[in-house]
């Protein structure tokens, strides 16, 4: 018998005495512990805790080799998404080296979990917080900031989980070390878990490199995603006796081509094909799965997609689980498996893996993400393998792992991610530069002076909220004031009666234990979206009857009181089929939450370009405009008072579940009885009106140029910036202007659409498109009269249609005779 089997045998022979053990010892004391060497601590507590579901945390300090170099404190404010107070509201602060012991088994790897919350500690702001973090002689975080991570990830915290591989010493050194490039940065952190796991790694083989196999024994991985396929979040406590955490796929579905979702029947048994598979994943992973549904010829015609962000220069492993459960012979569903858009796995039969109905399977892979092409996305797609002919086109998934390995320097670090909104300026500071070069590009100067004009902003709101953190412990992090303006708690009934005196009956007034029931606490399973105002939750309301959109505002947003409460104001007084709906609001805890109809389809942007999306149809294209032309135009002349949107864009025109659209997000909305508002400008980069830009003065007529880059990007496919592209074709606005002037448009027509297009109608379009890009406004046809444009483009492009049909059917005939 080899050295190897036998340390296989001995493993799994203490490994089921101590669960035994412990799963008594469990039952007994509730212990959170899985195995007998395991560690969970709340880091800085003075006592022993229990959190919100039940799992003990131990006091930290004892495992601390030098006690004296650190110091713990309580955070100064919790934030309303915390999971608990246990351990997110103590910490542990290091201002020097500093170092945890343990000792652990060297048979077994451990999971190694770090828990952040950046918050105010004392004077300590968590923006000066940067350190590393090393392990069994691996880099796991370098140069770190919670605080700028948190900020990127619109989180209220972080946790970093890595599988250690096996310490043949038997102690685990975990050391926090601040950072020296930062005049007085410390380190911190609020929960450390070390747990026991069996080695359920094995050696994989490289994408492109099918004949070699990777060896993962001595390598450290990173938990970069854990998804329940089709199913719903499993917390901790409910994993299969390793404490790990399964979160909701659909946020990381690109494009609408969500599938379907089912679930095991109640007389189908999951049965694991040998006892240790049990710690691969717990049942209920294998119990949901996502399909692409039952229609063979829609399957045929797109790929099932998870869109995930990664750091580039690292290799990682994919675990993909699969359990069939609706069929039961081979040959039965047959599909293929991409990985960034190369070939993984090309017959993929469930059945014929596993060799039964009810058996669960997985399958790892291993890729390398390349940094040199500035890359982070990594797409893993399923499609069905026709080339088989199974009988069902389509594919299954039941659960999707992620794991970054350690480089050959024993590093698992990445860079701080970039905040969307600073990533955005540096984008467009880096476009308009070069448009700047170009001779009286009007737009350029629009976008350069912008940005100037943002940072100068940001830069004082910074100076300000940095002032009052340090004057008022009350005030939020990142400078984020009482709804009320107080700095006092409000009461719930006068949070309710502003609401009410705002909406009135329109406008339902929601608790904000109802939201928190609607979205599972906030949880991040449940995000379908973020915007300038916050994230978006998919929720249900009315006893699970009503889906909804819930948008809650974050902190750090530039958008804050004036929105929410301008949105409320708005949307309340106005009923339209081509108008979003809004439902009610909460302002409670200094939370502000608005309630929407739920958007099957999400924006129209999606479904354009940048997605995994089936391609809309250009009579699909017309109807949407169409929509929202009726939309805008109702803002314009329908209400008593002129309202202007200020912010008409692809990504602020939804789609419902029928594909109708409406238009969104009026938190920038201005109403008035004269047409001519003069008002701090704003709006979105590439659809500003230059006109407003430069006298300030918004006029309805600024809807009007922004519907028309809509226009063309509905036309045009591509976005309305792209810094990428030739300095000529930055701008999409001058882009398609400078070709319609040329005669050449057509060259830059999206390639889906030019076959189903009548010539006249697309003519016809450009030139609506172009009047509405009109340097001055007086020269911009009024909504109305786009609207009726539109229109008689529909007309066109039926009769255009009605046409070709009947052309086929007497090609057809003449067939026939």
């Amino acid at each position: 018998m080899s050295r190897r089997i036998q340390e296989f045998l001995l493993m799994v022979i203490i490994l089921s005495f101590t669960l035994c053990q412990v799963d008594s010892q469990h039952k007994a004391s509730n212990t959170s512990s899985a195995y007998s060497d395991s560690y969970v601590l709340a880091c800085g507590a003075i006592t022993d805790a229990t959190d919100v579901r039940g799992r003990k945390w131990i006091q930290d300090i004892k495992f601390l080799t030098s006690p004296d170099k650190s110091s713990s404190e309580v955070a100064r404010s919790q934030d309303p998404s915390l999971p608990s107070t246990v351990p997110y509201m103590t910490a542990r602060i290091f201002h020097s080296k500093a170092t945890y012991r343990f000792h652990v088994s060297p048979l077994f790897r451990h999971w190694i979990r770090l828990h952040f919350y950046p918050s105010w500690y004392k004077n300590l702001d968590p923006a000066n917080s940067f350190f590393s973090v090393t392990a069994g002689g691996f880099t796991l975080l370098h140069n770190f900031s919670a605080s700028i991570t948190a900020q990127a990830l619109t989180q209220a915290y972080i946790v970093r989980e890595f599988a250690l591989t096996r310490l043949d010493s038997g102690a685990l050194e975990l050391t926090f070390t601040p950072s020296p490039a930062y005049n007085g940065s410390f380190a911190f952190v609020n929960g450390i878990e070390v747990i026991s796991i069996p080695e359920i790694f094995h050696p994989v083989s490289m994408i492109g490199f099918s004949d070699k196999n990777m060896e993962t024994a001595h390598l450290t991985f990173q938990t970069m995603f854990r998804l329940n396929v089709g199913g719903q979040y499993i917390p901790a406590t409910k994993d299969s006796g390793l404490s790990r955490t399964w979160y909701d796929d659909s946020p990381y579905i690109s494009g609408a081509a969500f599938g379907v979702t089912s679930e095991a029947d109640n007389n189908v048994s999951i049965k694991y094909p040998y006892d240790e598979f049990r710690y691969i994943a717990p049942y209920n992973v294998y119990r949901t799965a996502r399909s692409m549904g039952p229609n063979a010829s829609i399957n045929q015609n797109y790929n099932l997609t998870w869109d995930f962000r990664v750091d580039v220069n690292f290799t990682y492993l994919v675990r993909l689980h699969f359990c069939e459960f609706q069929f039961d012979k081979v040959n039965q569903r047959v599909f293929s498996v991409f990985i960034n858009h190369r070939m993984a796995e090309e017959d993929v039969d469930v059945i014929a893996w596993a060799k039964g109905r009810g058996v669960p399977v997985c399958k790892d892979f291993a890729v390398y993400v390349n940094g040199r092409t500035g890359d982070d996305q990594m797409l893993v797609s399923l499609h069905p393998n026709v080339r088989v002919k199974p009988e069902y086109y389509d594919s299954i998934l039941n659960g999707l792992e992620i794991f970054k390995f350690n480089d050959r320097e024993g590093n698992l670090a990445a860079p701080n991610p970039v905040p969307q909104l600073v990533k955005a300026k540096a984008e467009l500071q880096q476009g308009t530069t070069s448009k700047l070069s170009s001779h009286g590009s009007i737009i350029g100067y629009v976008l350069g002076s912008l940005v100037v004009f943002g940072l100068v902003v940001g830069l004082a709101v910074f100076v300000k909220q940095t002032k009052s953190r340090t004057d008022d412990a009350l005030f939020r992090i990142g400078g984020w004031f009482p709804i009320n303006g107080s700095s006092g708690t409000s009461k719930s009934s006068s949070r309710s009666s502003r609401i009410s005196n705002l909406g009135g009956f329109h406008c339902r007034h929601f608790t904000l234990a109802e939201l928190r029931l609607a979205t599972d606490n906030f949880s991040e399973s449940s995000v379908i979206g973020f915007g300038g105002f916050g994230k978006v939750y998919r929720g249900f309301i009315d006893e699970n009857t009503k889906k909804v959109a819930i948008k809650r505002a974050n902190p750090s947003s530039e958008q804050g009181v004036h929105e929410f409460l301008n949105e409320i104001e708005l949307l309340s007084k106005l009923r339209h089929r081509h108008l979003v709906s809004l439902i009610g609001a909460c302002e409670e805890n200094d939370e502000m939450i608005l309630v929407y109809d739920y958007m099957g389809n999400g924006t129209l942007r999606e479904h354009l370009y940048s997605s995994e999306n089936p391609p809309l149809s250009w009579r699909q294209r017309l109807d949407i405009c169409i929509g929202a032309a009726r939309g805008i135009h109702y803002l314009h002349t329908g209400a008593r008072y002129t309202i202007i949107h200020r912010d008409v864009k692809s990504t602020n025109i939804l789609l419902d579940e029928k594909w109708v659209a409406k238009v969104s997000d009026f938190g920038l909305s201005k109403t008035g009885p004269s047409l001519h508002i003069t008002t701090v400008v704003k709006g979105s980069f590439g659809y500003l009106d230059p006109e407003y830009f430069r006298r300030q003065q918004l006029t309805d007529k600024s809807d009007v140029y922004s519907f028309g880059v809509v226009l063309f990007e509905v036309l045009c496919g591509r976005p309305a910036l792209n810094p990428s592209l030739p300095k000529e074709q930055v701008s999409l606005a001058d882009w398609a202007l400078l070709n319609h002037k040329r005669g050449t448009l057509e060259q830059i027509v999206d390639q889906h659409i030019r076959g189903e297009i009548n010539p006249q109608c697309s003519k016809h379009l450009a030139e609506t498109a172009a009047k509405c890009l009109s340097d001055h406004g007086l020269d911009r046809p009024s909504m109305g009269s786009v609207l009726r444009n539109l229109e008689y483009c529909l007309q066109l492009q039926r009769s255009f249609g009605e046409a070709k049909d009947l052309i086929i059917l007497e090609e057809s005939e003449d067939h026939r005779t």
